[in-house]
């Protein structure tokens, strides 16, 4: 050889080798992903889904939904703004009236928006051009109407996302205004809205009616509405973290650990998030944290799942399954693949 080096390329003659058979293998085409035929159905297409990573993952979650609703478990959605300003309030309201939804817990944003397409049947403004001038955030209803509510609320005792939903079902509003609105929904069906403010992030906090007291006052019965909430989620309950990155998975953490201070063990639960960037804090506090396991406690294995995708595609896919029953209460994996199977003819059948 006429290398400079010391050290010599190793042979690979005597390198031992073993058959592919006897080898344990991570993937199999029995969980690869079926061809959809023309006209199939959306369940057909569920099913069509390879039962790997995600796949699996969208299974054994939407289960465990099933799982609780059925046993009458706490369900809660926790949505950030993007989800109400891409138009998903008329799909979280008919989930509210199926029966998927116990509670929704917002940030800001989401009040903002929600509560601007009840009012008026639109929302979200082009920040640039407001911004250059300082008309950003500067709308008169939106401003005094929630400084208005966070007042109501804080002098009857209640919090802000019930004194929001009662507002706008007191007043006369445009009907298919209403039924794209979480709030306005919510109210009507008595289901529990709560509002997480962090002050100075949201618009109505630079208007002139702003009161850091009330808003405060409002806010903080809300965060302990939601530690309500999440205690009724032991055992079994579910928690769906829905584009809130920072506020909202903050929020739940602490709900977790007061809850478990005054002595419910919150578990089992399952978790998800659900973004189009899986960021650190939800991850984190919503995925991993609340749902790790325990040392000496017992045996019931809580669940945290990280969904990747866009809201307005993902939410009313995760809707339109829920409400299809797919894949419903039961064992997902390689233990119900004949189950499946036999489920899947039954479903084409009745197509026919």
């Amino acid at each position: 050889m006429n290398t400079i080096y010391k050290t010599l390329p190793l042979l690979l003659g005597e390198v031992a080798t073993y058959p592919l058979a006897s080898r344990k293998s991570k993937v199999a085409v029995a969980s690869f992903a079926k061809a959809v035929p023309p006209g199939a159905s959306l369940p057909q297409f569920l099913d069509s889904l390879p039962t790997i990573l995600a796949g699996e993952d969208l299974r054994q979650l939407l289960s465990a939904v099933h799982k609780a609703k059925n046993a009458r478990q706490t369900i809660l959605w926790g949505i950030g703004g993007h989800v109400v300003k891409t138009g998903l309030g008329p799909v979280l309201a008919d989930l509210m009236r199926r029966g998927f939804v116990s509670g929704v817990a917002m940030n800001g944003a989401a009040l903002i928006h929600d509560f601007e397409i009840a009012l008026a049947g639109h929302t979200s403004e082009d920040v640039e051009t407001g911004l250059a001038d300082g008309k950003f955030g500067m709308a008169t209803e939106t401003g005094l109407f929630l400084n208005q509510v966070a007042s109501t609320a804080a002098y009857a005792g209640i919090g802000y996302g019930e004194a929001a939903g009662r507002f706008l079902a007191h007043r006369q509003l445009e009907k298919h205004h209403t039924a794209a609105s979480i709030l306005w929904n919510a109210y009507k069906l008595h289901i529990p809205v709560t509002v997480h403010l962090a002050i100075g992030t949201d618009i109505p906090h630079v208007h002139p009616a702003a009161d850091g007291s009330v808003l405060g006052s409002a806010t903080h019965h809300d965060f302990r509405l939601f530690c309500g909430l999440v205690k009724e989620m032991h055992p079994g309950g579910v928690y769906l973290n829905w584009g809130s990155a920072v506020l909202l998975p903050e929020v739940f953490l602490k709900a977790v650990s007061v809850v478990r201070n005054l002595g419910t063990p919150l578990r089992p639960i399952t978790t998800a998030n659900f973004d189009f960037i899986q960021h650190y804090r939800p991850v984190q506090n919503v995925v991993k944290r609340p749902t790790a396991p325990v040392v000496g406690a017992n045996r019931a294995i809580s669940k945290g799942f990280a969904m990747t995708g866009h809201h307005e595609i993902l939410l009313p896919l995760v809707a339109a399954a829920l409400v299809s029953g797919w894949p419903g209460p039961h064992e997902t994996g390689p233990k119900s693949k004949a189950s499946n199977k036999r489920r899947t003819k039954r479903r084409a059948a009745r197509s026919k």
